[in-house]
């Protein structure tokens, strides 16, 4: 069967949430963050609250982390950890800004029982840098997570980890430039990344989806899927296309308030995966 008419099963998901009650852009830490544009902090939540809503539609599991004031960017629930097979990688924050992020994100899973947890010593951003696939745990450096928190990631899951080299300041975080679809499928923008791990990428995912400069800008790669839905941000209509071909169903959003802040849809998405797979 060619990919082009794969029939395309979705999967379960359970996702960890923060309502951006207090988002807001009061310092830069990234190029899409600004803090003389305004932020429409009730547009913010009711954005947000149309992708929550769109998750329970499709049959997810939302859990919700209390937001903490003082914290603006606690909305962007994938930074805040990574977990694989029930194991939980706390994150290391390289702008002081967001360092209490990671410890709030630790202890909302401790206190719900979650064993296997590991306050980092290195930095890594959580979701932002570390994706998962049947396979390997990709994960992204060059602007913020460091090889060394890579390292720490293969140790406590066991799971093969590629390192990959962001060089667009664009595409600060892994997940603003890759995607993983289902399974070893993924779709990326070449030019986010050096030629070594392009080639890398090539290599792994000769069949990936590329993506065009135009739908990565709108961040068209900050997308979740379940293996049939994929949730990305509406603007990003070629990528659309490309998806349909592949038999996935793209479902746009939009979440052009929380771009303010230099994130969209994957950013708010934290994937607990529980089993091992």
């Amino acid at each position: 069967m060619s990919q082009s008419t794969q029939v395309r099963t979705p999967s379960p998901r359970r996702y960890l949430m923060c309502r951006p009650t207090y988002f807001d852009v009061t310092y830069s830490i990234n190029p899409w963050m600004d803090p003389a544009k305004p932020v429409d902090s009730g547009l913010a939540v009711a954005q947000w609250e149309r992708l929550r809503a769109l998750y329970e539609e499709l049959g997810y599991q939302i859990d919700l982390i209390d937001p903490l004031p003082g914290l603006p960017d606690m909305v962007y629930a994938a930074n805040g950890a990574t977990v694989v097979d029930g194991k939980v990688l706390g994150a290391r924050f390289r702008n002081e800004e967001r360092a209490a992020e990671g410890p709030a994100y630790l202890e909302w899973f401790r206190e719900r029982g979650y064993q296997v947890t590991h306050n980092p010593v290195h930095v890594n951003e959580g979701e932002g840098d570390f994706l998962t696939t049947t396979s390997w745990l990709l994960a992204g450096k060059g602007f913020r997570s460091v090889p060394d928190g890579h390292a720490e990631a293969q140790e406590l899951f066991g799971r093969p980890v590629v390192g990959l080299e962001l060089v667009d300041p664009r595409f600060y975080h892994l997940d603003t430039a890759l995607t993983v679809l289902d399974g070893d499928e993924i779709m990326y923008y070449p030019e986010a990344f050096s030629p070594g791990s392009r080639a890398v990428l090539q290599r792994l995912f000769p069949d990936a989806i590329l993506v065009s400069e135009a739908d990565a800008e709108v961040f068209g790669l900050n997308a979740v899927s379940d293996g049939f839905h994929v949730v990305l941000p509406e603007a990003a209509t070629g990528v659309m296309e490309q998806l349909r071909e592949r038999g996935f169903q793209p479902i746009g959003m939009d979440l052009s308030e929380l771009l303010k802040g230099g994130g969209s849809v994957k950013c708010c998405t934290l994937e607990i995966r529980d089993r091992a797979a």
